[in-house]
C-alpha cells in the first residue's frame, strides 16, 4: 500500500481500490496505519463538481516527504558524488567531493567522511528531514547486493571488495550496495519513466555501456546478480581488449575512452581530449565522425539484441555519453532498425539528459526501496 501511494500519490483512495482490487474499507483499514505514524498524509481536496453539490469531496493520500531521509552515494574513480533525499527521492542537499586514489582502503575512508558530511548537512539543513533510513552506494561493476561486496568493477579496479562491511564499522547506518545502473532503474520504476510503464530498459552510455531492465513489475538483478551487461555483448572487433580483459565488448569500440581512443589513432592528434574529439566531428572531420558512427553502429546493434531478447515497451537512453548522441543517434537508429526482430522495432529510444547527482539519486532510491519493503539491511 505504501508503494503505490509513495510512487503513484497523491491517489484517491477509490482509485486506489480499483487498482488493487480491494474494497474501500480494506484500503482504508490499511493505511490507517501510516497516517497514524505520519507516512502517509490524507490532505482533503475538493473537485469542481463536489464545489456544486455534486458527489462527495476527495481525499487523496500522499507521502509526507519529510518523514524519512536517505543518503545515495555515486563511486567513480576520480569522485565521490553524494546527495541527501526525502522520502520521495527529492534532493536536498548535493555534494561533490575529488578522490585521491581508487585503493579500496583509500576510498572507504573518503567514503567515511563524505557520507558524514552529508548526516551533518541534513541536521544543519533548513528543510525538515525525518530520521535517516539508510546509506545507498552505487559503483559500477558485478555487485553482489545481497552482501554489499563489489566482486569486479573494472573501472575502479576493484575485486571482492565488502563495501557494506568496510563503510558499516565507520559509520553505523543501514547501507545499500548496488549496481549504478541497476539503481538508476530502481529510481525510474518508482519515480521516474517506469511509474506507469508496463516494461523499460535504461541504457546508460558514457564511461562505461550498461543496460537496467524492468520487467515483470521488477528490476531485473539475475540469478547471480549480473543482467543487463549490454556494454560486454560481443559486438565489436574480436582484436578490440576491453577494460574487463575480454575481447570484442561493446564498450571497446562505443564507450567514451574508446570513441576518444579511435578519433586520436585516426588523427594523429594524440594531445585530444573528448570535447576536442566532439568538436572535430562537428566540424566534420572525417576520422572523427567515423569513430562516432562506428559507436553508434555497435549500440544500434547492442539494443537490437537486446530488445529482440527482453521487449521492453520503451528503452531510455542516459549517462554522459548522451552529450554526443546527436554524432551517432542516425546510425544507432538505422542499425537498430536493421536489426530490431518484427514488433520489437516499434520499442520507443527515448533520449534524457542526466548528470552524476541523478546517479547517486539512484543510490538513494534503493534504500527508499529496502526500507519501504522491510528488506534488512547491511550494518556491521
Amino acid at each position: 500500500m505504501l508503494t503505490r501511494i509513495l510512487t503513484q500519490g497523491p491517489i484517491p483512495r477509490v482509485e486506489i481500490a480499483r487498482r488493487t482490487g480491494l474494497s474501500q474499507a480494506a484500503v482504508t483499514k490499511a493505511v490507517a496505519p501510516l497516517i497514524e505514524t505520519g507516512f502517509v498524509t490524507d490532505q482533503a481536496a475538493t473537485p469542481p463538481e463536489a464545489e456544486l453539490g455534486i458527489g462527495r469531496p476527495v481525499s487523496p493520500l500522499t507521502v509526507v516527504p519529510s518523514s524519512v531521509s536517505v543518503i545515495g552515494v555515486k563511486v567513480t574513480p576520480t569522485s565521490l558524488i553524494g546527495v541527501t533525499t526525502d522520502f520521495t527521492a527529492g534532493i536536498l542537499n548535493v555534494r561533490h567531493d575529488e578522490l585521491d586514489d581508487t585503493d579500496p582502503d583509500v576510498v572507504i575512508e573518503q567514503l567515511a567522511e563524505h557520507v558524514k558530511a552529508l548526516i551533518g548537512a541534513l541536521k544543519s539543513g533548513t528543510a525538515v528531514a525525518g530520521p535517516l533510513a539508510g546509506i545507498g552506494i552505487a559503483v559500477s561493476g558485478d555487485v553482489d547486493a545481497t552482501n554489499g561486496v563489489v566482486r569486479d568493477s573494472p573501472l575502479m579496479g576493484w575485486r571482492g571488495v565488502p563495501v557494506a562491511e568496510l563503510l558499516g564499522k565507520r559509520v553505523r547506518v543501514p547501507i545499500v550496495v548496488s549496481n549504478d545502473v541497476r539503481a538508476l532503474t530502481v529510481a525510474e520504476h518508482w519515480f521516474g519513466v517506469g511509474v506507469d510503464a508496463d516494461s523499460f530498459a535504461v541504457v546508460t552510455i558514457g564511461s562505461g555501456i550498461g543496460c537496467g531492465l524492468y520487467i515483470n513489475g521488477e528490476v531485473v538483478s539475475g540469478a547471480y546478480g549480473v543482467s543487463g551487461e549490454l556494454g560486454h555483448l560481443p559486438l565489436a572487433p574480436g582484436d578490440l581488449v576491453c577494460t574487463c580483459g575480454r575481447r570484442g565488448c561493446v564498450e571497446t569500440v562505443a564507450s567514451s575512452d574508446a570513441i576518444l581512443a579511435r578519433t586520436r589513432e585516426t588523427t594523429g592528434r594524440p594531445d585530444l581530449d573528448l570535447a576536442g574529439a566532439v568538436k572535430l566531428a562537428h566540424d566534420g572531420n572525417e576520422q572523427a565522425r567515423e569513430a562516432f558512427d562506428r559507436a553508434g553502429e555497435v549500440i544500434g546493434a547492442a539494443l537490437a539484441a537486446m530488445v529482440n531478447l527482453v521487449g521492453p515497451e520503451l528503452v531510455m537512453i542516459a549517462g554522459e555519453g548522451v552529450a554526443e548522441y546527436d554524432l551517432y543517434e542516425q546510425r544507432l537508429r538505422r542499425t537498430f532498425a536493421e536489426h530490431a526482430f518484427g514488433a520489437a522495432g516499434d520499442c520507443r529510444l527515448v533520449l534524457r539528459s542526466h548528470t552524476f547527482d541523478d546517479w547517486a539519486r539512484g543510490a538513494a532510491a534503493t534504500v527508499i526501496r529496502s526500507y519501504v519493503r522491510g528488506e534488512p539491511p547491511l550494518q556491521r
